[in-house]
């Protein structure tokens, strides 16, 4: 009896092992696991290895094309002089340039499949106004000047990354294009790379953007954000003789009171900055008009329309204070309205995705780790359409962005170039090579 006991659940077991060995195999990994990292063993194909060892060597060139794109001044739609300049550089590392209709460059390097694109862009322009000193001063291997990391070091690595290739006699399978876009900066809303996106949309597989320094960090996550000018107007007058009309720039004062004590949550975050404000023409004039620029971004859509309204209600309400207490009404009122100036739409890159695979497999190859960050750059056209794109730092270290004492080091400026290139090939293919 012990026996038939004991047998019975051992046969069992045996029947269900057999079973379990002739059913096929699935894998246990997650739906969402990351594809096999795209361009893995890149650097066992000797062409690359050629493009990956010519950047040791010509640091220094690379270093002096920053320096000489940051010392040309590109306000906000006034890029052309440095288009023209990054132009050449692209032009002298063979691949086939032109500016487009919005003045962005675009150098095609083609590959075996013509059919298909993949774009690697830096911007052009800087946000400081004209008249401001670029002049780039250099202490061993630190360079200051406004705009020299953000964005010289993304146009130096662009250039770089032609002249490798180049070097490498190296052909990809998908097209490349080597983009330098113009209006990423403050007013311009993303208008080069939205052109360049809208008219390759149909063959376009993926963009690489390269905005400032650092490789600690790969923008996944485009954040959404709106800049928004609000306009007050009246009739103006002097200081002593009009003493008691309505004035637009108190209007504004005090609907801009209002509106910065407008509560934000912490999550999802979300931040408002007042960057501008203008009005008057002397100060013992009452002023005619005056306006502010304001800056709303947030990781939900809600919170943007939220303080969009916000905003309105409180220049509104500032108008409507000021006409209160306005000791004379009879030589007119004040106006208000808010327009919107630019938007910037959301996204966000799957987790699976093959671009990202590749980003993972060049941070392997040169030893280094990155962070998932979200950002406001020119990935977010691209995201926004379900396109897949990253924005990542060129390599070396910066710091004081959008100030007049930005500053870039170029120590270990390789391995953040070696990065981008593998990650741009590693997306984009290398073509195989014709047996002669």
């Amino acid at each position: 009896m012990n026996g038939k006991r004991f047998c019975k659940p051992a046969v069992k077991q045996a029947l269900v092992c057999v079973i379990l060995l002739g059913m096929p195999v699935r894998s246990a990994a997650s739906p969402h696991a990351p594809r096999q990292a795209a361009g893995s063993g890149l650097s066992d194909n000797a062409r690359v290895r050629a493009a990956l060892d010519w950047f040791t060597p010509n640091i220094s060139w690379v270093n002096d094309q920053q320096a000489r794109l940051t010392e040309i001044p590109a306000p906000p739609f006034q890029e052309s002089a440095r288009a023209e300049a990054v132009k050449a550089l692209l032009a002298e590392a063979g691949v086939s340039v032109q500016i487009d209709k919005t003045g962005s460059v675009i150098g095609e390097l083609r590959g075996a499949n013509e059919k298909e694109i993949v774009i690697v862009a830096g911007h052009l322009d800087t946000v400081f106004p004209p008249g401001t000193d670029v002049k780039v001063h250099r202490e061993g291997s630190r360079m200051v000047a406004p705009g020299i990391s953000d964005n010289g070091t993304g146009l130096a690595a662009l250039v770089a990354l032609a002249r490798a290739l180049q070097f490498a006699h190296l052909k990809p399978q998908r097209t490349i294009f080597f983009v330098a876009d113009v209006g990423e900066e403050g007013e311009g809303n993303l208008r080069g790379i939205r052109a360049i996106v809208d008219a390759h949309r149909a063959r376009l597989k993926a963009v690489v953007v390269l905005d400032g320094s650092g490789t600690d960090h790969v923008t996944t996550k485009a954040l959404a954000s709106r800049r928004l000018e609000a306009l007050i107007t009246g009739p103006g007058g002097h200081s002593w003789s009009d003493f008691g009309m309505p004035n637009p720039i108190n209007a504004l004062v005090r609907g801009s009171v209002r509106f910065i004590n407008t509560k934000v949550p912490a999550n999802p975050r979300t931040t408002f900055n007042i960057g501008q404000i203008e009005g008057g023409t002397s100060v013992n004039s009452i002023p005619y008009e005056a306006r502010l620029k304001v800056d709303i971004r947030s990781e939900s859509d809600d919170e943007l329309r939220r303080l969009e309204s916000a905003l309105r209600e409180c220049i509104a309400a500032g108008v409507r204070d000021e006409m209160d207490s306005a000791r004379d009404r009879s030589k007119g009122k004040l106006e208000w309205k808010v327009e919107l100036l630019g938007s910037r739409p959301g996204g966000e890159l799957p987790a699976d995705s093959a671009l990202l695979a590749a980003l993972r497999a060049a941070d392997d190859s040169v030893g280094n780790q990155s962070r998932i960050e979200r950002s406001s750059t020119d990935a977010n056209i691209p995201l926004s359409l379900g396109i897949e794109a990253i924005s990542i730092g060129a390599g070396g270290n910066g710091g004081g962005a959008h100030s007049l004492q930005e500053w870039y080091d170029s120590a270990g400026r390789e391995a953040g170039l070696k990065r981008a290139l593998l990650t741009v090939l590693g997306i984009s293919g290398v073509a195989e090579e014709k047996s002669r």
